[in-house]
């Protein structure tokens, strides 16, 4: 056959070019953009502008939020080009309702001639009468994720076309197929921020307990009890005393109720009332004026203008004077201070904390605090508990300690099992204090790098200082003219504290004479130092 007679080869038909142009838009779009709105929408629209595939509409299957996922019984057009938002939101549709629910319930391509012809098609998004007078096809082709039908793709296409609807239902197979790769994407990049969120979630909260415990360590129910009705108060405005004994924290739950309240970012204050001499309480807590006293030679702030909008924590309030206790009553009643040598009133916002360890109610019955004044403290008391109360902590807190004095003293000791059970066997009646003395002290003085039980004991103090501190932390019973209070022949190792007048002058002149006159014998079976006794026993007695 001659080659000259072979009949050149016929031009492609002109679609050819904007199918290729939609397929290379839409491959771009999916490379720059995994959004399904982005892509999905841009599809719809080079489908109705280049091919005549009008009204394209995506319709998806609605999540289930229940808590097994999956999918809902109803899907809804989420992405369209050509209908308004009132013909989407009419675009609802169960499995098996009209031509789009069956697509959705089978999973297989339906292509529809003529709509008119059709009595399942619904014509429920767009009415009849709003769609061209020619002869309209309809053709929907499932969306598949995972082998599982999720969605279709529809669109309305003039019959009466050159271009044949095997043509166009080809290419939205294709479109369908990348339609379900972005959707699948999409899942994938939702379960992986799932994941992530979840993640952070979790180490938020592993942040905030953190935060939420602000150094106070430990986990016994005793503790978290203390801890939850922090928090719980926390965001009020009203005072709150903290009881306990000695070495408990008071401070460190100071602190840990600012740092979570709505004043975190204003001043905290701290005021040991047990180490302010009595003449100087007034001019310390609310300041004084230039020229208040000699040697005033400026105005100074006292504690509560500087806790202003903060809190101010009183460590230690039952020590403080009664006249101070009358100024201090006044200031949480009224919210304002007046300086030392000071006329006017000055405003001040502050949060009261308060702690002590002793019996406030038995002061208040012996008439050394101010009924009034402990009403008005003991809105929310907060009891933390001893360390005996929660030894299932003493091995974590020793375990801190123990770090915290190696890399401070570039040390590398730790303790064998049986002694960290020695520790939680211990009375403690220093509590935390005396657990965290206990651990440097074995730090720095240690002979070797693990310290068993029986080196250990050397550092412990012994059973009975750890009885007698016990004794001495308790509460004094009130005195009545029946019933005295009970005479102390050892010396604690650790003295509180005492008013001038905690002592009778008949109970120094007989603990003076049980000790045949030794001044000192008898003011440390008292709890009090020779200057003490000896004052005491001359302003108790006759003309002193």
């Amino acid at each position: 056959m001659d080659p000259t007679l072979t009949p050149p080869p016929l031009p492609d038909p002109p679609w050819r070019a904007q199918e290729l142009l939609l397929m290379r838009e839409v491959i771009r779009l999916i490379g720059k953009s995994l959004a399904p709105g982005v892509v999905l929408r841009e599809m719809l629209h080079l489908m109705s502008e280049l091919l005549g595939l009008n009204r394209g509409r995506i319709v998806l299957a609605d999540q289930d939020d229940s808590a097994k996922g999956g999918y809902a019984n109803t899907a809804r057009i989420c992405f369209a080009y050509g209908l308004t938002q009132a013909e989407m939101a009419r675009g609802v549709y169960a499995p098996g309702e009209g031509i789009t629910g069956r697509v959705l319930a089978t999973g297989q391509p339906m292509l529809v001639q003529d709509i008119d012809a059709e009595p399942q098609f619904l014509a429920r998004a767009v009415p009849r009468d709003q769609l061209p007078q020619e002869t309209v096809a309809y053709l929907a082709l499932p969306i598949d994720v995972n082998g599982q039908t999720v969605g279709v793709l529809a669109c309305h296409r003039i019959r009466s076309r050159l271009r044949h609807l095997n043509d166009d239902v080809a290419l939205l197979k294709i479109l369908a197929t990348l339609a379900g790769q972005v959707l699948q994407l999409q899942g994938l990049m939702q379960e992986k921020t799932r994941a992530l969120e979840t993640r952070n979630v979790l180490l938020t909260h592993a942040l905030d307990a953190a935060a939420v415990r602000y150094g106070i360590i430990g986990t016994s129910s005793a503790l978290l009890q203390a801890i939850d009705e922090l928090e719980r108060v926390s965001q009020a405005q009203a005072s709150v005393l903290l009881l306990g004994e000695s070495g408990t924290g008071k401070e460190l739950f100071a602190r840990a109720l600012h740092l979570s309240s709505q004043r975190r970012d204003a001043p905290f204050i701290k005021v040991n009332c047990a180490a302010i001499p009595d003449t100087l309480f007034e001019s310390e807590l609310f300041g004084y004026e230039r020229g208040a006293f000699t040697g005033a030679a400026s105005a100074r702030t006292g504690w509560f203008e500087q806790a202003d909008r903060g809190t101010i924590f009183l460590d230690e309030i039952g020590d403080m004077p009664l006249a101070m206790q009358t100024k201090l009553l006044r200031t949480l009643q009224e919210g304002t201070i007046v300086r030392l040598g000071g006329k006017s009133e000055i405003k001040v916002d502050v949060r009261l904390v308060a702690a002590t360890h002793r019996d406030l109610e038995t002061e208040v019955a012996n008439g050394t605090f101010r009924r009034d004044l402990f009403y008005r403290l003991n809105v929310i008391p907060i009891r933390l508990p001893s360390l005996r109360e929660r030894r299932e902590d003493i091995r974590t807190l020793a375990v801190h300690f123990m770090n915290r004095a190696n890399q401070a003293n570039q040390r590398n000791v730790y303790l064998s099992p049986a002694a960290l059970t020695r520790l939680e066997e211990h009375p403690w009646p220093g509590n935390i204090r005396e657990l965290g003395n206990v651990i440097e002290r074995m730090v720095l003085l240690a002979d070797s790098p693990m310290v068993s039980a029986t080196e250990l004991e050397r550092f412990l103090p012994s059973e009975s200082a750890g009885t007698l501190n016990l004794l001495a932390s308790a509460p004094v019973p009130a005195s009545t003219p029946g019933n005295p209070p009970p005479r102390t022949l050892a010396a604690p190792l650790v003295r509180d504290y005492l008013p001038a007048h905690s002592h009778t002058l008949e109970e120094l002149q007989e603990t003076l004479a049980l000790h045949r006159g030794n001044q000192s014998r008898a003011a440390q079976a008292l709890g009090l130092t020779v200057r003490q006794f000896s004052y005491r026993l001359r302003k108790g007695a006759p003309g002193g």
